[in-house]
């Protein structure tokens, strides 16, 4: 978008997708966190343009917390308080131009971004609402999802940049490791998982039943409830969020 682009409307809600540089199996892409952020959020966007609704999709931030894959080449970690600080900064670059709600759109697992949430809301009066993608859409549409790079995000930039995903015979099959602790596995516990140590090929889930349509099915209802939530935020009022 242009200056006049933007000039044109006021934007009562941002998205700022939020992604990661990181291994996804051995066929999928680094960027695969921030591509699919990145193409959400535009989708969303401009379904609400559809509606006569503003919603202006920020840049997707690259990269995410990744303090437990440093061992594996080039992934980029950075810390919680470096994301504070950087939320911090776009809260305040966008609140002066009428900017009511920034809904985080994370693409990443390992972002927890409800203690930055926590921290900032009380300095500001921007609405700071997260929306994590992967958990928005209807699962069933999928064998076994998976947890990482399985068959969910694969389908999913199968659907949005197929050109992007390795020849089928490349795909790693995801297997990992279960904890060593029954509250880890059972799920009440729970400890920060070295890749390395959990899984040969960086995936957690197998993704060989993934396909471009189960993607798109995926993604297309990700994109209309996210959608309808950025519909009701432009016209939210702050002082009545409950009812």
């Amino acid at each position: 978008m242009t200056w006049p682009d933007v000039k044109r409307h006021a934007w009562p809600v941002v998205l700022l997708p939020w992604g990661a540089t990181e291994p996804h199996n051995t066929h999928l892409p680094y960027g695969t966190d921030t591509l699919l952020g990145e193409t959400v959020a535009d989708r969303v966007a401009a379904r609400c343009a559809e509606r006569d609704v503003h919603v202006l999709a920020l840049p997707a931030v690259p990269f995410g917390v990744n303090t437990t894959q440093l061992d594996l080449p080039m992934t980029i970690n950075i810390m919680p308080s470096t994301q504070l600080a950087l939320l911090r900064d776009v809260v305040r670059s966008v609140e002066p131009h009428g900017v009511r709600v920034v809904v985080l759109l994370n693409a990443h697992g390992g972002n927890e971004l409800r203690a930055l949430v926590r921290e900032l809301q009380p300095e500001t009066g921007v609405l700071l609402v997260i929306v994590n993608w992967w958990q928005v859409a209807d699962g069933s549409v999928f064998t076994a999802p998976g947890d990482h790079a399985g068959e969910l995000e694969t389908a999913a930039v199968l659907h949005v940049a197929p050109e992007l995903v390795a020849p089928r015979d490349t795909w790693g099959d995801g297997a990992a490791k279960a904890s060593v602790f029954a509250g880890v596995r059972e799920g009440w516990a729970w400890l920060p998982r070295r890749w390395t140590q959990v899984t040969a090929d960086t995936g957690v889930g197998n993704p060989r039943a993934a396909t471009a349509a189960r993607g798109a099915t995926f993604v297309a209802e990700a994109v209309e409830k996210i959608a309808a939530l950025c519909v009701e935020l432009t016209t939210a009022d702050p002082e009545r969020l409950y009812e």
